[in-house]
């Protein structure tokens, strides 16, 4: 579709000159992520794989832009897992916003294998498989061979695989595309920024589905108060981000930007702007609802205010609206139609956990496997933050591909731990592991090096297509161990490329809490594991939940902040969460997971 294709609200759509388009962080890492893909199916080199994806995290993470960077004059190379190629690499795609080395990869690899990579449970390792092993080169060719039966004789594409498959490839047909919450939010970050230096523009703020925290999003709302609305939406369909301006008005305006994400941006007077931000960030459950309690008061509302008869009543606040109704105002995440009102009533809304109420990280790693920081690194880094302790939970050995330690290996990090301990004030660094929980639910590492350890995470990481009865046993008998704290990243999820193993975790939940250990709520982007619904199901047993950002970097850290939202939508508070808890709490909590 060309720029300004429609016009609404009565006037044309603005032709606009071509704008250059700004090359975000996002943007240079998702090449990183396509070479690293494409590599993968080409079975390259392992080291060159993995610096890309290392290079692609780093980049993630960063708290400027690299194009700023650039500008300035900062040397790119001295960024963690960034050498001299990959930092030329970084400013020709800034420059440019192409790639010559993914284009050069891109003419010897058939293009259409990026179909498959799209396809969640896939991944580069299957893709390859199914490129040099059956010559299946796009979705097309992908599906006539689940139907004729060809994929039955490659490894890891058993039944439940094929079917999978044909629900993903059936599913994507008539599926709207959504993004994950952090990715829309770092695309509508500079656009959100600018905005709100336009002369005579008092606040922007995002509504919809991105307000109330849920994991992907499919377009992003944008509300804003401004005495110069026109101005302001000059300076929206102008942004440098933007590639098509989809709907224009005087109040209103729909744009797409580069990646394809949609934005709307309404103007709204200052006496509605509340009503609207309400009535925008849904959920529509959650607005229906309001809408019959209004009508049994007497009042009618809608985006523009409550109310009476002619008379606006409420409308400025959201909080004034709720009072209006005779509610107390509910946050955002909780606004699901999942029983918020029913506690509204009773005045037994929770009290929300906040990322301030995190003393310390529970699940970290450093270079000793697959992090890029070292042990001092990470620990310099989550004393700034104003931690009080940071576990280190490196990999063990059967997690092959991030290096993981064996007994020998994980007993000199310990001692490198006592050592840089002895030099902290106010700080401890936590000694752990993320322990590989093996296909019969024993533990990767002797029990002789585990007991010596301040706790221990269990993980699965392999074996993800055991059956429901077999991978909740699996999991039962892990947390049945003598030396075990905590079940990490409980489903095994990652959005949008690998579903939920077959678990009864309702069963494991009641388990841990039986058992005396905790749940992890993984708050890595892409995972978001534990999900909200059973982050709920946890606190009413009594499990306590360890929000957990299980870094690679110094700067993953951040990612607490999208695990502390997910827990909010689970209904937790402060004191549902293990890492809110003083050191010496936390201590005695983890001891007695240990038998």
């Amino acid at each position: 579709m060309s720029m300004n294709a429609r016009a609404v609200e009565g006037r044309k759509a603005v032709h606009l000159p071509p704008v250059p388009a700004a090359i975000h962080n996002e943007d240079v890492a998702n090449v990183f992520d396509s070479i690293a893909d494409l590599l993968a199916v080409r079975q390259d080199n392992a080291f060159r794989i993995r610096a890309y994806r290392n290079a692609a995290r780093v980049i993630r993470g960063l708290g400027s832009e690299v194009s700023e960077m650039i500008s300035t004059g900062k040397d790119l190379d001295e960024l963690p897992g960034v050498g001299k190629d990959l930092a030329a690499q970084i400013r020709e795609i800034v420059s440019t916003g192409t790639s010559s080395r993914l284009k050069k990869i891109e003419k010897s690899t058939p293009a259409t294998l990026g179909e498959l990579l799209r396809i969640p449970s896939l991944g580069p390792k299957r893709v390859s498989r199914l490129y040099h092993e059956l010559g299946i080169r796009n979705v097309q060719e992908l599906e006539q061979a689940v139907r004729d039966g060809k994929l039955q004789s490659l490894k890891g594409f058993g039944e439940k695989m094929q079917e999978r498959i044909l629900d993903v490839l059936q599913a994507q047909r008539v599926k709207k595309p959504r993004m994950l919450h952090d990715r829309a939010g770092r695309y509508v970050a500079s656009l959100l920024e600018s905005l709100r230096h336009v002369p005579g523009t008092e606040e922007v703020v995002l509504a919809g589905s991105y307000r109330r925290g849920r994991e992907t999003v499919g377009d992003i709302d944008m509300l804003a108060s401004a005495s110069r609305p026109l101005q302001l939406m000059d300076a929206f369909i102008h942004h440098a981000d933007v590639s098509e301006v989809l709907a224009q008005g005087p109040a209103r305006a729909t744009v797409l930007l580069h990646n394809g994400l949609q934005v709307d941006l309404r103007v709204i007077d200052k006496e509605s702007f509340g009503a609207a931000l309400l009535y925008f960030t849904g959920s529509k459950a959650h607005n229906i609802e309001l809408r019959r309690r209004a009508k049994n008061r007497g009042l009618k509302i809608n985006e523009y205010g409550v109310f009476r008869g002619k008379q606006r009543v409420a409308g400025e606040t959201e909080t004034s609206v709720y009072q209006a109704l005779g509610l107390p105002f509910i946050p955002s995440e909780l606004r699901e139609m999942q029983g918020e009102f029913a506690a509204a009533e009773k005045k037994a809304l929770p009290v929300l956990v906040e990322r301030a109420s995190l003393r310390g990280d529970l699940h970290a790693h450093t270079d000793a496997t697959d992090g890029q920081a070292t042990l001092a690194q990470m620990a310099q880094a989550a004393q700034t933050l104003g931690f009080e302790y940071l576990g280190i939970t490196d990999h063990s050995m059967h997690t092959r591909i991030a290096h993981g330690l064996d007994g020998k290996h994980l007993l000199r990090e310990m001692e490198a731990i006592d050592k840089l301990n002895a030099s902290l004030q106010k700080f401890t660094i936590l000694k752990g592991i993320e322990v590989d929980i093996l296909e019969d639910g024993s533990l990767d590492m002797p029990d002789d090096v585990l007991r010596q350890l301040d706790f221990v995470i269990g993980a699965v990481h392999s074996n993800f297509g055991l059956s429901r009865e077999k991978q909740t046993a699996r999991l039962l008998r892990a947390m049945d161990h003598p030396y075990f704290s905590i079940l990490a990243h409980p489903t095994g999820r990652l959005l949008g490329e690998r579903e939920p193993y077959a678990v009864d975790i309702e069963r494991v939940i009641h388990a841990a809490h039986q058992r005396g250990c905790f749940i992890e709520l993984n708050s890595q982007p892409q995972r978001l594991d534990l999900q909200d619904n059973y982050c709920r199901v946890a606190r009413d047993a009594g499990v306590l939940i360890a929000i957990s950002s299980d870094a690679h970097g110094t700067s993953d850290f951040s990612f607490l902040d999208f695990g502390v939202v997910q827990a909010r939508r689970g209904w937790l508070g402060a004191k549902d969460v293990l890492n809110t808890r003083p050191l010496a709490q936390l201590r005695k909590l983890l001891k007695a997971t240990f038998s």
